[in-house]
């Protein structure tokens, strides 16, 4: 038994991906109360819990459909378990993929500032993945 399992919590962490890059659809997102702070959770379609938003994954959803979380409904997004910084560890976490293929072809209305993500330092760089790298099978 993966002891990751027996404590599900209310939303997915990146145990729950089992390793893999998932491919979801977003059902909505809703401002909820979490830890005394008010943060987003996108749901997604077929899936029971949702990933609380940080400001990196949102952004990224953000490029990709636009800054108004309502248009993001019906939107496919790649999900994957990377290990990241925070308060000076490094800890696992969920990130979102950036992708030309679900990029939005218009920019959005009230983009906020995007920091690269490699390359020459003037642009994030965009990538897409083989559909048989991605797996939208995991139970969450």
């Amino acid at each position: 038994m993966n002891i990751g399992s027996a404590f599900p919590g209310q939303y997915i962490k990146a145990a729950d991906l089992q390793g893999r890059k998932i491919s979801v659809m977003v059902s909505h997102v809703a401002m909820e109360e979490i830890g005394g702070d008010h943060k987003p959770v996108c749901y997604f379609m077929g899936k029971d819990r949702g990933l609380v938003l940080n400001k990196t994954n949102a952004s990224i959803i953000a490029e990709m459909h636009g800054w108004e979380t309502d248009d993001w409904q019906g939107k496919p997004i790649i999900l994957y378990p990377a290990r990241v910084e925070f308060q000076g560890r490094i800890v696992d976490a969920i990130r979102v993929e950036l992708t030309i293929a679900n990029s939005t072809t218009q920019k959005p209305a009230h983009p906020a500032p995007v920091q690269p993500l490699a390359g020459n330092g003037s642009a994030p760089v965009r990538t897409t993945i083989p559909a048989a790298d991605i797996s939208d099978d995991i139970p969450f």
